[in-house]
């Protein structure tokens, strides 16, 4: 077990200073040195300003405040932005995945093909339709759905695959589209974290059937909460309005008869969230180059540390950085142990420094209760319904995934703006102190009994 050395340069520190006021910066400051980020330098997100206040000031002191003016503005500007033909404002990305599965056609024991390694919508928007997820293990160097693994897990049952851009890096789309024409599958983007990702300068949400974003207050375009469903295709396009409101066949700008022809949710956004949208939306093209551009200083300043995998950026893709996911190699730092409970130490260290590090999905999908159970809506459906294939939800299957979920750690609002280089500097100072004393962290003596 890794423990911290008495000749190691962190506790050499801490003994020539101890009883002073000042503190060698090597020091780590969960062992009593300086931040190496100063508290207050890193800026909220997301940035508020006159033309937000003034959007949302005006739809509060308007006449419609469910679906009025802002929604129907917002979906136009949206759809231009991305480069789609048409765009639905929802109040989730979780209800644009849900309505993407239903306007595909999806049926009660259909088999959909999705990453093993997401947020839990990534795969409950399958179960919301009765259908059934079939999970593929990660690329560990792009955390994305490998690609290579896809073909292997189609049945004559499967029907669909959902695309999962995670945190701001496109999936490789050429050959995802390949298999999916091969094999006659529709393609549902999860694109609710990659506002702007780009694979051979095409954005996400442009290649597949229809795609799902995700507006809600992490993301790189917040409107509080929101979402927006996208596509090319105008029969997809109604089947999917008519999923969002209600089951009906009219909008609510248009003269509606209020009667349900299908089954049908209430996904509809309000004016007001959609008015703030719209605010966002002017600023999100500047915005991602500000977090892309901080990423680089970051990238720039942790490359080669030992015992950091830092993200990575294949060619033909432009990653966004939504999340900034680092992991770390055990080997390299000279741990043996429990590989979560390391990063733990690691992360806390970072912490310490004031860098906003956290753990964002300790789970992969596969070991989720919901499918290890297999009983989403109770006597085990929909894996008990008529047409249900048997599926295999072993964790053992997703060795990347697991491994991923043991070692990483990530951030996101240092590097947003209204954060410059100079915090993504600062970060950099932390990570250079943390893993420059990588193989003296002693999670013993960092976590204690957690």
């Amino acid at each position: 077990m890794a423990t911290i050395l008495s000749d190691s340069p962190v506790k050499t520190a801490h003994k020539k200073n101890r009883g002073k006021t000042s503190v060698h910066s090597d020091q780590l400051a969960i062992l009593g040195g300086p931040k190496a980020v100063p508290d207050g330098l890193v800026k909220k997100w997301p940035p508020i300003d006159d033309i937000d206040r003034e959007m949302v000031m005006a739809s509060l002191n308007g006449a419609n405040h469910a679906f009025g003016p802002n929604c129907q503005a917002f979906e136009k500007e949206f759809a231009s932005w991305n480069g789609n033909r048409f765009a639905i404002t929802t109040n989730s990305g979780t209800a644009a995945l849900h309505m993407g599965l239903a306007a595909c056609g999806l049926s009660a024991g259909d088999q959909v093909i999705v990453t093993s390694y997401s947020w839990s919508s990534s795969a409950t928007c399958i179960l919301h339709h009765n259908c059934i997820p079939v999970f593929v293990d990660i690329d560990f160097d792009t955390i994305n759905i490998d690609v290579d693994k896809i073909e292997a897990a189609i049945t004559p049952a499967t029907k669909a695959i959902v695309v999962v851009h995670l945190h701001g890096l496109a999936v490789n789309m050429e050959k995802v589209m390949a298999i999916a024409r091969k094999h006659n599958l529709k393609v549902i983007e999860d694109a609710c974290q990659s506002h702007g990702a780009e694979f051979k300068g095409k954005k996400v949400g442009t290649w597949g059937d229809c795609g799902a974003f995700s507006f809600n207050q992490n993301k790189c375009l917040c409107s509080g909460e929101g979402g927006m469903f996208v596509t090319d295709n105008e029969d997809i396009l109604q089947k999917a309005r008519q999923i969002w409101s209600f089951g009906e066949t009219r909008t609510p700008s248009e003269s509606r008869d209020y009667h349900a022809y299908a089954l049908g949710w209430m996904y509809r956004n309000n004016d007001l969230t959609a008015a703030f949208g719209r605010a966002q939306l002017g600023k999100l093209t500047r915005y991602l180059e500000i977090e892309r551009a901080n990423a680089q200083v970051l990238l720039r300043r942790i490359r080669g540390l030992k015992g950091l995998i830092p993200p990575t950026e294949p060619p033909n893709h432009l990653h966004t950085y939504y999340n900034f996911t680092c992991r770390i190699d055990m080997k390299e730092a000279g741990w043996t142990g429990d590989p979560s409970r390391f990063r733990h130490a690691v992360m806390k260290a970072l912490q310490s420094e004031g860098a906003q590090t956290g753990i964002w999905q300790s789970f992969m999908l596969p070991h989720m209760t919901v499918f290890q159970a297999k009983n989403a809506y109770g006597r085990g459906c929909p894996w008990s319904c008529p047409n249900a294939a048997k599926v295999d939800y072993n964790p053992l299957q997703f060795p990347a995934a697991q491994r991923h979920v043991d070692t990483h750690f990530g951030m996101t609002m240092p590097l947003r703006a209204p954060n410059g280089p100079d915090v993504a500097e600062k970060v950099g100072d932390a990570f250079q102190k943390v893993f420059g004393n990588i193989r003296q962290l002693d999670p013993n003596l960092i976590l204690g009994k957690e």
